[in-house]
C-alpha cells in the first residue's frame, strides 16, 4: 500500500515538473515593430497649424500641430522609420526646427515647436 502511494506521488511530481512548458522560449510579435512616430506640439497659441516636415532631406509631408496639453489625446502621430533621423520643420517658408533625433521602434517622439 505504501509503495503504491509513493509511486503515485512520484508520478504526480514528474508530470507536474515535466508537463509545464514554462521553460520553452516564447516568441512575441506585434504588428509594426519597425515604425516610430512623430508628434508635433506647439507651445504658442497657434494650434492646428499646417507645417512642412522633411525627414532625412528626402521624405516630405504636411503635418498639423496640436497644443501641448491636448497632445496625448488629440495629436496626430506621423510614422517614420526608427533610427537617427534629421527632422526639419518649416512654417511659412521659415525653418523653425532642424535637428537630429534618435527614434526607437514603437517610440512616439514629441517635437516641441515655438
Amino acid at each position: 500500500m505504501m509503495k503504491k502511494i509513493l509511486l503515485l506521488m512520484c508520478c504526480t511530481a514528474m508530470l507536474t515538473l515535466f508537463g509545464c512548458k514554462a521553460n520553452y522560449p516564447v516568441a512575441q510579435q506585434s504588428g509594426d515593430d519597425d515604425i516610430a512616430y512623430l508628434l508635433f506640439v506647439s507651445t504658442s497659441d497657434s494650434r492646428n497649424t499646417d507645417i512642412e516636415v522633411t525627414v532625412d532631406e528626402t521624405t516630405r509631408f504636411t503635418a498639423r500641430t496640436v497644443k501641448s496639453r491636448k497632445a496625448n489625446r488629440r495629436g496626430t502621430r506621423y510614422s517614420v522609420q526608427p533610427g537617427k533621423r534629421k527632422i526639419t520643420v518649416t512654417k511659412d517658408g521659415n525653418t523653425i526646427y532642424d535637428r537630429y533625433v534618435f527614434l526607437s521602434p514603437q517610440e512616439t517622439k514629441k517635437i516641441t515647436l515655438p
